[in-house]
């Protein structure tokens, strides 16, 4: 029940109202006893309540009982809550201002212990309360009970334990369980486990409205749920869940200290649909003293009802017994002590202090505080089988899970001290000893891929009527999903797809028809809106196929033009020439008969091609000439190779304008069609009719090119790549990968385990095994259509080796008309130009002698 500010304005008034009244001394009944008045808050109504205050009872009779010596007496004053938050608020202001109590025991709630939390600090009286409060400072609230959130991390190592990935929550709606959900699924989170679903249900809720939201449970992946409810409501919960089948062979339930607390005071009806839950309870050590109250307790049950069914006794009966001997014990210490027997906030904060400092070994073996809660050093694990539970382990925040707690333990004597990991066999929902796997069985649909059963096959046996699946992708997922740390058990269903497109798989696997698929699936940026895609297992983008073009006799000469070629051997001999010219005067090797010297122009202008002239050149000029030719030969060499090399590997292909076909049923048609300006698009559905039309071409009613993703071109140039090869390739899809159902965690484990495939070399293994041997692909930056070399390209090097030639021609000439000039000039300049007549005279005149 909410409490209204108009509630909590006249409760913080009457608080006031109270604090101004006279400090009351404690009533002695005698000289030597004084009584100590204490609150008891209970809810009078429930079975946890009755056994409470039925502990607390006893426990006040037993401690005096055995301290006979004390000079004080605790009073207790009991009042019912009735389950309602104002009725506790209520008495608690009750209990301050008429009975001038000097602590209070109580209440059993959270939202309860909430408000007197707020009192106590008022009134700074002690609460004892047997709830928690996860938020805020309490500083006079006593927790008599273990941190609730300190089971979490126990809950998180059982589930690592049996390596389940996601679990589902299920937590009481209310300020309560929305305050401690937070705690539970940090825990879990710190452990990676996935958290698939929170389903939260009220205590107000009808049973038909349970039943709508543990129907709910069935249409999620997970089979393993956390429950966090007080007892009222998860009896139901789990009553529900037997009706409904949700506590078959498959299922696991774990459920905290909340319920399992109080497990021996549920209905047998309960108990019979909680088979096979396993549970976190407080760990109350078995000793002698332990077991004669119980039989004391049950003593005193049945003198008030001899037709009450025997039931074990709470843990919270047990921890409010020793509290009520620490009370004891601790008001003696304070008000013995006192100078004055008054009862003031002093002395109340020194019982404070008194009662936190508390140890000694009670009912429930080692009782201390910590924190101002009581502190437990581990937790049981227990299995509910038949008419109550067995115990299968325990959680230590030291040691873990193990099977027996060691003898360190304080409060438990063992004979051996080793610590064995692990739980003792559990019997799990549907009386099954084998741990459920944590999820249901993954219906993966497999794509009959037509035209290419490499990639996927799906095999019908008649005799025995069943279906086998085989195929690179089957491979790959088979391979992924076994190399994973935990099982995930599927089971492969055949797709059937007729008049089906890959995006009617994509809608079934959004609306959970299917949890996955298997087959070739490219990752497309609108599919992701309806699945989760692994990461690609095979190559990215798509490819272009063209026939090879190999065969021709005279190819060599297809990489340069006829004017090249005419203007290439037309500058060999004119640099051959343009050497002779120079050389021959000087030069022995340029000289000889007429036959001889055409030859020697002819080899020497060729021979440049290979670099392969011997003829030594003494002249700087020709030696200029043949520098600049031989670079003119490196460059145009260099270029025929690489255009020869990429001609003898495909044959020139234009896309544009040309027919181009593409894999029936693919996302490529769309592609090609606003990409590419074909003359026409035709589908094809396999390899053999790629060859068909590919081998026909455009001008008999074929293809001139294959545009497909680069694994069906794999296939296909594995079976066909003596004749074809792939002439282009564009990273324009992400390739294969395998969608799931959106949310299911597997997703990145199957991620991470392709990524350790392709890193440990085998998918390329499984890629080798189903596409067999292949023709190279060609590389991305290839070029798919080689250009024919032609005189424009080369006309600026032409020009410059022109140049030179001319330019060392009209050197050599304009040296020897000079050379000329010089000697005429000499001579002119030695006889004043009569030297001529001299000599003509002299041979004259030598020749009439004769």
């Amino acid at each position: 029940m909410e409490i209204r500010r108009e509630d909590t304005n006249i409760l913080i008034s009457v608080i006031a109202l109270f604090l101004c009244l006279p400090t009351p001394k404690i009533h002695s009944e005698s000289d030597h006893i004084s009584e100590i008045n204490v609150g008891v808050i209970l809810d009078m109504g429930s079975l946890t309540g009755k056994t409470i205050h039925r502990c607390i009872t006893m426990a006040t009779s037993d401690f005096y009982a055995s301290h006979l010596g004390y000079k004080t007496r605790i009073v207790l004053h009991t009042r019912d809550s009735r389950a309602d938050s104002a009725q506790a608020i209520s008495a608690a202001l009750d209990l301050l201002e008429n009975i001038k109590v000097q602590a209070i025991i109580g209440p059993e709630t959270s939202s309860e212990a909430k408000f007197l939390a707020v009192l106590a600090v008022k009134a700074k009286v002690p609460i004892l309360s047997f709830s928690s409060i996860l938020s805020g400072t309490h500083p006079y609230l006593v927790q008599i009970k273990p941190d609730e959130t300190s089971q979490f991390r126990g809950i998180a190592s059982i589930i690592q334990s049996y390596k389940w990935r996601s679990v589902i929550i299920m937590y009481e709606n209310s300020d309560d369980g929305r305050e401690v959900l937070p705690y539970l699924v940090e825990s879990l989170e710190v452990a990676n486990i996935h958290i698939a679903s929170r389903i939260s249900i009220s205590r107000l809720s009808t049973e038909d409205q349970i039943n709508n939201e543990v129907h709910k449970l069935k249409a999620l992946q997970a089979t393993i749920y956390v429950v966090h409810m007080p007892p009222s409501l998860s009896s139901r919960l789990l009553f529900s869940a037997k009706r409904l089948g949700l506590m078959n062979e498959g299922y696991a339930w774990i459920v905290t200290d909340r319920t399992m607390n109080q497990l021996s005071s549920m209905d047998y009806e309960v108990i019979e649909s909680s088979q096979g839950v396993l549970g976190m309870k407080a760990y109350i050590p078995l000793s002698s003293k332990l077991h004669g109250f119980t039989l004391r307790w049950r003593k005193m049950l049945y003198a008030e009802n001899h037709l009450m069914e025997e039931r074990e006794l709470d843990v919270l009966g047990i921890w409010a017994y020793d509290t009520v001997w620490a009370l004891a014990d601790s008001a003696e210490r304070v008000w013995t002590e006192s100078v004055v027997h008054v009862a003031n906030a002093e002395s109340r904060t020194r019982l404070l202090h008194e009662i936190l400092g508390s140890r000694f070994t009670g009912l429930s073996g080692q009782f201390q505080f910590l924190d101002g809660k009581l502190h437990s050093e581990a937790f049981l694990l227990v299995n509910v089988i038949g008419r109550g539970e067995r115990r299968v382990g325990f959680w230590t925040p030291k040691y873990g899970i193990i099977k027996e707690l060691p003898s360190s333990i304080k409060g438990r004597s063992l004979s051996s001290s080793t610590t064995q990991k692990g739980l003792e066999a559990v019997l799990w929902p549907g009386v099954s000893a084998t741990a459920p796997t944590g999820a249901r069985k993954l219906r993966i649909a497999v794509v009959n891929t037509s035209g290419f059963p490499e990639l996927t096959k799906v095999h019908y046996d008649p005799e025995t009527n069943t279906k086998s699946f085989t195929g690179y992708c089957v491979d790959v997922f088979v391979a992924a999903i076994n190399s994973l740390d935990y099982h995930v058990p599927y089971v492969f269903e055949d797709w059937e797809n007729p008049g089906q497109t890959f995006s009617d798989l994509m809608d079934q696997i959004y609306h959970q028809e299917y949890d996955g698929a298997v087959g070739d699936i490219t990752i497309l940026a609108h599919r992701h809106a309806f699945v989760d895609f692994t990461v690609p297992f095979t190559d990215l983008g798509t490819g272009t196929v063209a026939r090879r073009e190999n065969h021709d006799m005279w190819v060599f000469l297809k990489p340069l033009r006829s004017n090249l070629w005419f203007t290439s051997a037309a500058f060999f001999v004119l640099t051959g020439l343009v050497v002779w010219t120079i050389e021959h005067p000087t030069n022995a090797e340029f000289q000889g008969s007429v036959a001889h010297q055409l030859g020697t122009i002819l080899w020497f202008g060729f021979s440049t091609l290979v670099y392969a002239h011997r003829e030594k050149l003494t002249s700087n000029m020709s030696r200029f000439a043949v520098v600049v030719w031989l670079f003119v030969v490196l460059i145009l060499t260099s270029s025929y190779t690489a255009t020869l090399s990429s001609m003898l590997t495909v044959r020139q292909i234009q896309l544009a304008g040309g027919s181009v076909g593409f894999h029936d049923g693919s996302f490529v048609g769309g592609l090609i069609a606003s990409n590419l300006n074909s003359t026409g698009i035709s589908p094809y559905l396999s390899p053999e009719q790629y060859d068909y039309a590919l081998s026909r071409g455009s001008k008999k009613g074929g293809v001139d090119a294959i545009v497909d993703e680069i694994p069906y071109i794999k296939i296909f140039l594995a079976k066909y790549g003596a004749d074809y090869a792939m002439v282009a390739s564009q990273s324009e899809t992400a390739g294969f990968g395998f969608p799931f159902r959106k949310g299911l965690p597997l997703v990145s484990d199957i991620s991470q385990a392709i990524v350790k495939l392709r890193e440990e070399g085998k998918l390329e293994m499984m890629e080798k095994k189903w596409f067999k041997s292949q023709s190279p692909l060609m590389p991305d930056d290839a070029s798919p259509t080689p250009n024919i070399l032609n005189l424009q390209s080369f006309g600026g090097l032409f020009f410059v080796s022109f140049i030179s030639c001319v330019s060392v021609l009209l050197i050599h000439f304009t040296s020897i008309l000079l050379k000329k000039l010089q000697l005429k000039n000499v001579i002119k300049f030695l006889d004043g130009g009569k030297l001529a007549m001299m000599i003509s005279f002299l041979a004259a005149r030598n020749g009439n002698g004769i």
